[in-house]
C-alpha cells in the first residue's frame, strides 16, 4: 500500500487553526470584530499593532492571498469565531494572478459570497476598497492600476445596491498614477505604519456607524 500523499494547504486553512481553538465565544454583550483579507490585513496586525490593543478586534489575515483562498477558509477564520462584524479587505493578489488569472467579475463574485456566507450567519459586512498600487514589486506588468480603479467601482455599486457598508481607503491614499502615495507605503502596494494611521480612523468610523 502507498504512503499517503501529501497535498499542500492551498488555501492556509491551518494558518490560525491553533489561534482559533484558543478563542472562546464571545461573551454577551461582546462587540467582536474580524479584520480578513491578505497581506495589507496581515501588516496591520506587525506594522501598527497597537490598533488592535485592549479591543475585541481579531486580525485573520494571510500574505499574498486571494479571494479564491480566502473564500475556503471563511467559515473557519469568521463565521465560526462568530463576530459581529467581519470587516473585509481583498483582491489586489487576484490582479496579480497570485493564483492564476481571475476576471474582476470573478473577484467580486467572491466577494459577494463571502457576503452572502456572513449575512446567512447574522454577521454584518464591511467591504473595503482596494488599496491602489501602480505595479506589484513581486509581479511586474501587471498594469493592476486600472483595475484596481474599476474593482473598487465595481465593488461600491454591490455594496450600494445590496445595503453593504463600503469603506473607501482608495480616494485618500491614490497618487496622481494611481498607484498608493509614496508617503503611506515603502514598496507602492503595503502601506507602512502612517499609511495604516490614515485607514485606521476611516474604518473605525464605519464599524462605529454599524
Amino acid at each position: 500500500m502507498e504512503g499517503k500523499i501529501k497535498v499542500p494547504d492551498w488555501a492556509y486553512l491551518n494558518k490560525y487553526k491553533d489561534e482559533n481553538a484558543l478563542i472562546a465565544a464571545p461573551s454577551l454583550g461582546e462587540k467582536r470584530i474580524v479584520f480578513f483579507g491578505d497581506s495589507v490585513i496581515a501588516g496591520w496586525g506587525t506594522i501598527y499593532s497597537e490598533f488592535f490593543v485592549n479591543k475585541t478586534y481579531i486580525n485573520r489575515g494571510i500574505n499574498g492571498q486571494t479571494t479564491s483562498q480566502m473564500l475556503l477558509r471563511f467559515r473557519h477564520d469568521v463565521i465560526e469565531l462568530k463576530p459581529k462584524i467581519v470587516v473585509i479587505l481583498a483582491g489586489t493578489n487576484d490582479i496579480a494572478g497570485n493564483t492564476g488569472h481571475v476576471t474582476l467579475e470573478t473577484i467580486l463574485e467572491n466577494l459577494i459570497s463571502m457576503y452572502e456566507l456572513a449575512k446567512a450567519n447574522h454577521i454584518k459586512v464591511i467591504l473595503c476598497s482596494v488599496l491602489p498600487a501602480y505595479d506589484y514589486p513581486w509581479k511586474t506588468g501587471q498594469e493592476p492600476a486600472e483595475k484596481i480603479e474599476t474593482l473598487n467601482k465595481m465593488i461600491q455599486i454591490f455594496a450600494k445596491a445590496s445595503d453593504v457598508m463600503y469603506v473607501n481607503y482608495y480616494s485618500v491614499m491614490v497618487d496622481n498614477r494611481k498607484g498608493l502615495k509614496a508617503i503611506y507605503s515603502e514598496d507602492g502596494v503595503h502601506p507602512n505604519k502612517v499609511g495604516y494611521q490614515v485607514m485606521a480612523p476611516i474604518i473605525e468610523k464605519a464599524i462605529n456607524n454599524l
